[in-house]
Order: C-alpha cells, then sequence, then structure tokens
C-alpha cells in the first residue's frame, strides 16, 4: 500500500483494537508498573477501541485529517488507566504531524511524526521512568529509516520498538525481580505492529506477546503493593495556562502522573491517597468531569478461592444493606468503594471463582464498562459468563428476582436483562453546589429527585420530592415498587411513602429495605 490515507488510519485502528483485544490478557499478565493491578492489556484495548469507534462514527469519504483528528479526540475522551492516557498522547502526535491537511505520509513525515509523539507524550509524564512505554516509543522513533519508502520505515518502527522492549526487563528492578517485559511496552508493540501490517499490506497470524524473558527467575516474583490507595482520572475542561498549577498541585499529592490533552480539553491521570484532594484540585483549574476513582489495593485471604463449579449471579456494590439483601437473594457480593469502582483484577477474580456460568450485575454505569472488560478475561479461562446491564440497584434486584439456576444459561440471562430493562430507577440526592440542571438552577441544599439518571424536579423536603418522584414514575405504569433507605435518610421517610402510595396506588405492591448507602438519601424502583 505504501500510502496512509483516511481508509488506512481506519484499519489500522480497527486492526490495533482487535489486536488487543485478542492480546490483552497476556499483556495484563505482565502488568507489575506503576501498579500490580493486572489491567493494562484492557485499559490500552479499551483506548483504541474509542479512538476506532471514533474514527468509525465518520463518513466513509472522510479525509485522513479529519479522520486523524477523530481517532486522537476519541483516545484522549476514552483513555483508561496509566499507559493508555500514554497512548492516547501518542495518537495526538501521530494526529499533529499526519494528519496535516493537504500532505503526504512518506518516510519522513512517518519519522517526523513518530519522533513529535514521543515527545510529547515524554513531556506528558511527570517523572517519565526508562524500561516503559515511554522508552520503547523513543527507540522506535530513533530506529525509523527512511531510505526504504514508507513500508520500510513502518518495519524498521515496529522492529525497533520490538527490539527496545526486550531491553525493558534490564531497564526497571521491578520488571528484573518479576522476570518480564513493560505491559505498557508490549502493547505499544502490537499498535505499531498493526500499523505497519496496514502500510506494508503484510498481516501478521498473530501478535506475540513475551510470556517470559531471557534469563528469568524459574518462579515470578509478585510485586509487593505498595504507593498511593487511588487511580483517579477525569477529563478536565480548563484553560491551557491553569495546567502547570495543577500539574504542580497533583505532583505534590501523589505519582504517577499523567497530564495529556490541550486547546482547553485535558485528561488527567494520577495516583493519590487523597482522592478528594486530586479532584478538588481539577476544580481549581476548571470543570472535571467523567470522575473515576479506583482502589488500588485489595486486602486478600492468604488462600486463594476454589472455583465454584456451577451457575452463580455476581453483584456490585458499596452499601452494607444492599450487600446483604442481595447476598440474601444468592448472589456473590464484590465490594467498592462509595464512589469508585472495584480494581479490575478483583471483579474478575470474582467472577471466575463463581462458577461455570455466571450473570454479574454492574448495577451502576460506571462499573458497566469495567464489567465488561473483566468478564472478557474470565471468558478467556473458559467460563460462560454474561454482563446484565443494570444501571442501578434496583434494576440489579429485579434481576436477580427472576435468576433460575435450572434454565438453560442464555434463557436465564434474557429473562435477567428483561426484568432489568423493564425496571425504572430514580433517587433523591441533596446538591452540594449551585449547578444547571434539566429542570433549573440548584443550590446547596436542595433536593433533587432523578429518574433514570436525568434531575426531574427539585424541591426543598426530602418527603415531598420523594412523592412527586414515585407519582411521576408510576405516572407511566408500574405494579411493584422497591424503596431502599440510604445510611442518611430521615427516620420514616421509607413508611411515609408506603403510606402515600397505600392512599393513592392501593393496586400497587410496595417492598421496603435498608440499603445504608451513603450518597443516595433513597433509592427508588419500579416495575
Amino acid at each position: 500500500m505504501d500510502v496512509l490515507d483516511g481508509a488506512a488510519v481506519r484499519q489500522w485502528c480497527r486492526l490495533a483494537a482487535e489486536a488487543l483485544g485478542r492480546t490483552r490478557a497476556e499483556i495484563d499478565a505482565l502488568n507489575v508498573f506503576p501498579v500490580p493491578d493486572g489491567d493494562t492489556g484492557t485499559n490500552l484495548h479499551l483506548t483504541v477501541l474509542a479512538a476506532a469507534e471514533a474514527a468509525e462514527a465518520l463518513p466513509g469519504d472522510a479525509g485522513a485529517a479529519d479522520t486523524w483528528r477523530a481517532l486522537a479526540q476519541g483516545a484522549l475522551l476514552g483513555a483508561r488507566g496509566n499507559s493508555g492516557v500514554i497512548l492516547s498522547q501518542v495518537f495526538r502526535g501521530l494526529a499533529e504531524i499526519m494528519g496535516r491537511p493537504g500532505i503526504r505520509v512518506d518516510a519522513e513525515v512517518f519519522a517526523e511524526a513518530l519522533e513529535y509523539a514521543s515527545v510529547l507524550a515524554r513531556n506528558a509524564v511527570e517523572h517519565p521512568v526508562e524500561g516503559t512505554i515511554l522508552s520503547v516509543l523513543q527507540e522506535a522513533s530513533t530506529a525509523t529509516g527512511t531510505n526504504d519508502g514508507l513500508s520500510g520505515a513502518a518495519r524498521a518502527a515496529a522492529a525497533g520498538a520490538r527490539q527496545s522492549l526486550r531491553k525493558t526487563t534490564g531497564q526497571l528492578d521491578v520488571l528484573a525481580r518479576s522476570g518480564v517485559v513493560d505491559a505498557g511496552a508490549a502493547g505499544l508493540c502490537v499498535v505499531l505492529e498493526a500499523l505497519a501490517a496496514v502500510i506494508t499490506e503484510e498481516f501478521p497470524e498473530r501478535y506475540e506477546v513475551p510470556a517470559r524473558t531471557h534469563g528469568e527467575p524459574a518462579v515470578r516474583e509478585e510485586p509487593e503493593t505498595t504507593g498511593p490507595g487511588y487511580e483517579v482520572m477525569y477529563l478536565l475542561d480548563a484553560p491551557d495556562d491553569a495546567i502547570p498549577d495543577l500539574r504542580e498541585s497533583l505532583d505534590g499529592l501523589g505519582d504517577s502522573l499523567v497530564v495529556v490533552g490541550g486547546d482547553g480539553l485535558w485528561n488527567i491521570h494520577v495516583h493519590v491517597d487523597d482522592a478528594g484532594a486530586a479532584i478538588e484540585a481539577g476544580l481549581a483549574a476548571g470543570r472535571p468531569h467523567r470522575i473515576r476513582v479506583t482502589y488500588l489495593h485489595m486486602i486478600t485471604e492468604d488462600q486463594p478461592h476454589a472455583p465454584h463449579v456451577g451457575r452463580a449471579v455476581v453483584a456490585v456494590t458499596a452499601a452494607d444493606g444492599l450487600a446483604a439483601i442481595f447476598e440474601g437473594c444468592g448472589a456473590r457480593v464484590v465490594r467498592r468503594a462509595s464512589g469508585t469502582v472495584p480494581p479490575m483484577a478483583v471483579l474478575a477474580e470474582a467472577i471466575l471463582a463463581a462458577g461455570d456460568e455466571v450473570a454479574v450485575l454492574p448495577n451502576e454505569p460506571e462499573v458497566l464498562a469495567l464489567a465488561e472488560a473483566a468478564a472478557e478475561r474470565a471468558r478467556d479461562a473458559g467460563a460462560r459468563i454474561a454482563v446484565v446491564p443494570t444501571k442501578a440497584s434496583v434494576q440489579g434486584l429485579a434481576a436477580l428476582a427472576v435468576h433460575d439456576p435450572l434454565r438453560r444459561f442464555a434463557d436465564d440471562v434474557i429473562a435477567m436483562t428483561r426484568a432489568a430493562g423493564a425496571t425504572r430507577f430514580g433517587h433523591l440526592e441533596v446538591a452540594v453546589e449551585e449547578a444547571f440542571t434539566s429542570v433549573g438552577l440548584c443550590q446547596p441544599g436542595d433536593v433533587l429527585g432523578l429518574i433514570d439518571g436525568d434531575v426531574a424536579m427539585i424541591g426543598s423536603d426530602l418527603a415531598e420530592v420523594a412523592r412527586q418522584c414515585v407519582d411521576r414514575m408510576l405516572s407511566a405504569g408500574g405494579e411493584l415498587v422497591t424503596l431502599i433507605a440510604g445510611a442518611h435518610a430521615p427516620e420514616g421517610l421509607a413508611a411515609a411513602l408506603e403510606d402515600h402510595l397505600r392512599d393513592v396506588r392501593p393496586d400497587v405492591e410496595v417492598g421496603v429495605y435498608d440499603g445504608a448507602q451513603e450518597l443516595y438519601p433513597l433509592l427508588i424502583g419500579v416495575e
């Protein structure tokens, strides 16, 4: 082909996403730096998948400039984890050089783009470390020749990256002790090899991920779990001149700081002990959104869990009361800290330990994508896994209510999915700051009634907003209302609402539970 037009760029994104999808479990197994959380391959796959989907959303005749711009933006918005954020900056660097309007990408332009991407990526990391994706990208850039045309340059870059990957074990002590190469760098090699395959039209049967390195110990040493306790990521709308102060603030809070983006939109990644302080630093700089907080260290029992053979349901929740309800209905519960998602490795392990056929109930929109990725990892071990797309705990309880382990697995999953989809969900929360909503301006202390994730009403009294919320949800019909009181709900809130429904809708069955959730005084489900 020896050309890199819009169609070729889209093909590269598709191929790289597919290749990372096939190799991510192997890359995850290498992951010991900066945190041994076993999700680097998954994070890289999700990042490239976001880039590919953004490029695919363009019209079929979109040119190279538009395609490069879309994939770079898609990667920025969809970047996951430390390596994913760095890779999104690599895409940005490639796009800014090879996506210039009217440019013909030849060997010289390709070499310039890789060198620029290397500089951008390294500058995005507050404290660059050798033996990582950064050093491999730099050596790939250096190896790129310009004498054999674009195809030769792409082959040389991929080969240079692969050669540099083997060196990473000796460049970083934690890699040497574990006898592995760097996981992020291994993923970069797959991405560059996919790019070379598209340019040269020489497609490998499989993309190699080193299982072990020359001279590694016979038994891999598991690294100690140390360092800050939380990974904090968010997108940030902020002026470019606010970023230096933000970087300084975040650098003082923790480590693994990566800041990528530009032109007013940034992706922030940092490991800290005080997640709230990291988010507050973002608020001081601009408007953080899509905030994700993940607990990095999980206390586990000394003995591994023996796999349970059979059908099982795994539910994710943050609250003690909800955990007890799910367990009482027969589910195995994975706990998460309030406002966070569970670690990928912990969720995948729980799924694998649950049984041969497992239905997963994420119960939060933020957990859904993570559950899909964890399920993919568990499927690689041979289990049959299905993620029921529950976006709220009340949907998870509705799904669990129709669960029947005697049915065929596929039929059971369909029944659970239908039950969840037929359940409208709502909740009350108290505003902590002034904000514009879909129904107007709210002030701190206002009570918000949300239905299916959107603010539907604003009031000053919890009981009154609860009545309005339930009445609105029942206006479209319903036979069963589930009320789950939170840890800070006023005494008698759910009981008063039950009395109200008995008066106005005596045909409706009402179930009242104590969920003990921290953030929401009341959860509401209508089936």
